[in-house]
């Protein structure tokens, strides 16, 4: 498997069917997430998992508004075709994604996603409590620093208009 950055728009339609697949959008459309946060230009890396010439997985990392100035990514959406859930290139492309970030100067990185998975990456909902957002107290809502020190002083955390 190779993760890299994805070729847009070549492969635009490829991971929009990916990520419909993996999320089974009955409850929220995430490729409509991913196509409007790159079109009012929130998305900051965006990688996919390539097996055999196949498209099996993909990442989003998006540049977060953050008052007072942070450079912070968000980490949504990640995911993995069904075929292929379960081997690991889910975890490969969240550490690829997060040292994308860190290497453009990110200082952290917050996810809204499940509290059993992201904690293996350094995510935490105690690295998240003095940030203000909507999912603030969440347990799902989760931060870590790259930059020591980054999280220490209450931040207003906003994510791209394509996640509302």
């Amino acid at each position: 498997m190779v993760v890299r950055p994805a070729v847009l728009p070549a492969e635009a339609e490829a991971i929009s069917a990916l990520v419909q697949a993996a999320f089974n959008t009955s409850r929220f459309d995430e490729a409509a997430m991913v196509e409007n946060s790159r079109a009012e230009g929130g998305a900051w890396v965006e990688l996919v998992a390539e097996e055999n010439g196949e498209i099996v997985g993909h990442i989003l990392m998006n540049r977060m508004t953050v008052t007072p100035h942070k450079l912070m990514a968000g980490l949504a959406p990640v995911g993995v075709a069904p075929a292929w859930q379960g081997r690991g290139i889910g975890d490969a492309l969240c550490r690829a994604g997060i040292e994308a970030v860190r290497a453009l100067g990110a200082e952290a990185v917050v996810v809204l996603g499940h509290p059993d998975y992201y904690p293996r990456f350094g995510f935490s909902a105690a690295s998240a409590a003095r940030l203000a957002s909507p999912y603030a107290g969440n347990p799902a809502f989760m931060a870590m620093e790259l930059t020591p020190g980054a999280l220490a002083d209450p931040l207003k955390v906003d994510y791209p208009a394509a996640f509302s």
